[in-house]
């Protein structure tokens, strides 16, 4: 436990045999499970898994590739399943420091926020991103951003995040886009709902991991971007609506 909360950490995983195993031994004592969902792998990246043998690894497997979101949304049912306070996302490729983990668990235990997102780009560190990433992150963030109103968001795409029960409870988590862009239709859905997100600096770890990221994927990131922020202005309308309507209109 942190703080006397219980955390759980979900770990997206898709033929990722070669670094699953590095990435569940770097997760720190303070976390109280962790669930790897294995999106439909051709290597034995759940075998890797359980060859850990850390008692608070739970292997989860879906039998058809669905997506990272997917393979995320699952995760979250279980450690929701199993009482979890706070739940963080770390993926199976080694990416994500765990020495970070307790920073972005602060703002959410403190009620400051009830979602903390990583944060590559303001890292001393930075340059370690590839040029490529850090633009394309760079445009993406700063689109999601103006679309969305989240004035204070920096790195929409970085998937090392942290998320309150109470937040959890209140998405749609079957309806959370299955495949790449999923970040920024999550944060979609938590601006509709009056959620608050906050940033929090964190290291940019690359080394030799190969990226499924590919340049078709951009489209379908703008497209989640725009529709999100349609969805939260026809909420924010209906809101207003409902809020002047006289009494009695509806007889």
């Amino acid at each position: 436990m942190f703080d006397r909360a219980r955390v759980f950490v979900v770990v997206p995983a898709h033929n990722e045999q070669r670094l699953v195993a590095r990435t569940l031994r770097g997760i720190p004592p303070l976390v109280d499970g962790i669930v790897v969902v294995d999106d439909a792998s051709d290597d034995d990246t759940s075998g890797a898994a359980h060859a850990v043998g850390d008692d608070r690894v739970m292997v989860l497997r879906h039998e058809v590739n669905r997506g990272v979101g997917a393979a995320i949304a699952t995760g979250y049912k279980h450690a929701l399943e199993h009482e979890a306070d706070v739940v963080v996302v770390m993926a199976g490729d080694n990416q994500m420091h765990p020495h970070d983990l307790p920073s972005l668990l602060r703002p959410i235990l403190d009620g400051a926020a009830d979602y903390a997102k990583g944060d590559r780009l303001h890292h001393p560190e930075v340059a370690r991103m590839p040029l490529a990433r850090r633009l394309g992150g760079s445009v993406m963030s700063a689109c999601t951003r103006l679309a969305l109103g989240l004035d204070s968001l920096s790195d929409s795409q970085c998937g090392y995040t942290a998320i309150s029960r109470r937040a959890l409870l209140l998405l749609d988590l079957d309806a959370l886009w299955p495949r790449f862009g999923y970040p920024n239709d999550l944060l979609g859905q938590l601006r509709e709902r009056g959620m608050r997100t906050v940033d929090v600096v964190v290291r940019p770890v690359y080394a030799d991991e190969k990226s499924e990221l590919r340049a078709r994927h951009v489209a379908v990131i703008l497209w989640l971007i725009a529709r999100a922020a349609w969805r939260v202005r026809a909420h924010s309308l209906a809101s207003r609506a409902t809020v002047r309507r006289p009494s009695g209109s509806d007889r």
